[in-house]
């Protein structure tokens, strides 16, 4: 009964302490006094004092002045978020828009938009691309069609580069078609995330672990991707 209690009161702890980490929701709404602000192409970045603290928040383009009371609407947090225009990494900031500027939600990336769910032209073909070898050899449909067994599995696909968005929070994002599945569900693209470079027509294995439900933030979800691949031609 001793050891009952003691592996009790551990798991307690263990909750408790797991409780504590959990970050708080984003809340809907982020209001505060403007200290600072920075400009760049597109975004305009501010520095607001709020009722909890300071943080840095960033929304499309605005003319907004040092002291205004501002509130970010549909506010999406990032952690450790680096802007190369600014030459900054933020430990902490909201992307959102200007409450009644009627602007939509910033994507968090300095080299524009993330990438879409799937390869912006449906159209593409890709010739029937040779299997990878190997116990974790796999198709594109094989992926996709059998993401729940996958998840969170090694995976090594080979196909033909359709479209890349290069460093975007700090990965290079690659769709890949081999000539599998269907276009009319998806089954024929894959999204892989990777650290190596590519080009539109390179032949490429991608050698990396299978995720679900990959929720972004901001309406970007990925049913299945290929995360933290290496890719060798």
């Amino acid at each position: 009964m001793k050891s009952v209690a003691v592996l009790a009161s551990l798991l307690v702890g263990a909750f408790l302490c797991a409780a504590q980490a959990a970050p708080p929701p984003t809340p809907s709404s982020l209001t505060g006094e403007v200290l600072e602000t920075r400009k760049v192409d597109s975004y305009t970045y501010l520095l607001l004092k709020t009722s909890t603290g300071e943080i840095w928040a960033a929304v499309p383009s605005a003319a907004v002045s040092k002291g205004a009371r501002v509130t970010i609407a549909r506010p999406m947090m990032m952690e450790n978020f680096e802007s190369k225009t600014l030459n900054k990494t933020f430990d902490k900031i909201a992307f959102g828009v200007l409450e009644g500027s009627g602007a939509t939600t910033p994507s968090p990336s300095p080299h524009g938009t993330m990438p879409a769910a799937k390869a912006a032209d449906g159209a593409v073909k890709v010739d029937k691309v040779a299997k990878a070898s190997g116990p974790n050899a796999k198709t594109v449909a094989e992926v996709v069609g059998g993401k729940t067994a996958l998840k969170d599995k090694a995976v090594v696909v080979r196909g033909q580069v359709v479209k890349v968005n290069l460093g975007i929070l700090g990965k290079n994002w690659v769709h890949l078609r081999d000539g599998s599945g269907s276009a009319a569900d998806g089954s024929n693209d894959i999204l892989v995330t990777t650290k190596d470079t590519t080009a539109v027509g390179d032949i490429v294995s991608a050698n990396g672990t299978v995720r679900t439900d990959v929720n972004l933030g901001s309406g970007y979800t990925y049913a299945v991707i290929i995360e933290g691949a290496a890719l060798r031609k």
